[in-house]
């Protein structure tokens, strides 16, 4: 448990597989290649990897020009300046069109920016991922699990976003219950917390107290048919997570589990244009759909 390992250099390795057995993958850098330990990468496949500089947005719509030309490139920069700098044309250059383009944001978290301050700690990511229609959200519990997450991105069709941490990451394993000693509480996280959640289950097993952890790597979409049954089951339920409490892993999870309340609005989806009428009544926001709501 108290080993380190770099989510980093896991995803460099990983990334350096998939690019060794596909030449369709390329690597787009906003100046992260040494924030990624990408320097021997792009010494091996200069013509593969591409520096855009302290430019976020450019760094996205040259992998948009990339995925829609057939390739299957690989964006790297720090996670908040990607979501935030670079939120509009990752969602309408990218999201809309459903381009196969796998975004990783480094030092994504609180903990992950210790050294630089609030301008570098990025806990808004998730939230603002979760929001774009389209697109698969991962957290990687550590360094292992980062290197089936590039693989994982690379297999999944259509844009990915994929959060990891500093560099500096405590190995936790891969498996998706990582302690499994009772029901009295579920703890669900994702990322560096997970190594918390276990130190905490072990003490709870000391005082008498069973609890479960599972490792929530895929934060969209969530594995509903694992979960929920696990909710049921549980007398209590703690979510963790390196992210605000609003849009991340927590609000995932809270959303599944008050299947009572029905939720209209956009379904993760792109609307069409038109008048607002024709729109709230095409999606099911209008006066009868709220009365249909309320009659089921």
């Amino acid at each position: 448990m108290s080993e380190i390992k770099s989510t980093r250099i896991a995803f460099v390795e990983a990334l350096t597989e998939l690019m060794e057995k596909d030449e369709r993958v390329y690597m787009v850098s906003a100046d992260s290649v040494a924030v990624f330990r990408a320097q021997g990468l792009m010494k091996k496949y200069p013509d593969r990897i591409i520096e855009a500089g302290i430019a976020e947005g450019s760094a996205v719509m040259i992998a948009a020009g990339l995925a829609s030309a057939g390739l299957k490139p690989f964006v790297c920069a720090y996670a908040g300046f990607l979501t935030m700098r670079a939120c509009e044309q990752m969602r309408t250059f990218v999201g809309y069109p459903g381009l196969d383009v796998k975004f990783f944001g480094a030092n994504a978290g609180m903990c992950s920016g210790e050294r630089e301050g609030v301008t570098h700690q990025f806990f808004e990511d998730l939230g603002i991922m979760r929001a774009i229609p389209g697109y698969t959200v991962l957290a990687p519990a550590d360094a292992d699990d980062t290197g089936n997450m590039v693989r994982r991105a690379y297999e999944t069709k259509g844009p990915v976003y994929c959060r990891i941490g500093s560099g500096r990451d405590p190995v936790v394993g891969t498996d998706e219950i990582l302690r499994a000693y009772g029901e009295d509480v579920l703890i669900l996280g994702c990322g560096a917390p997970l190594y918390d959640a276990c130190l905490a289950a072990d003490s709870l097993k000391d005082k008498d107290m069973g609890a479960t952890v599972v490792n929530c790597n895929v934060i969209k979409p969530l594995n509903c048919e694992k979960l929920i049954p696990m909710i049921e089951k549980a007398k209590k339920v703690i979510v963790v997570e390196d992210h605000n409490i609003y849009g991340g892993l927590g609000s995932a999870i809270c959303e599944i589990a008050a299947r009572p309340v029905i939720r209209l609005g956009l379904k993760d989806i792109y609307p069409e244009s038109g008048t607002a009428n024709e729109l709230k009544h095409k999606y099911e926001i209008d006066a009868p759909a709220i009365i249909a709501a309320a009659m089921r």
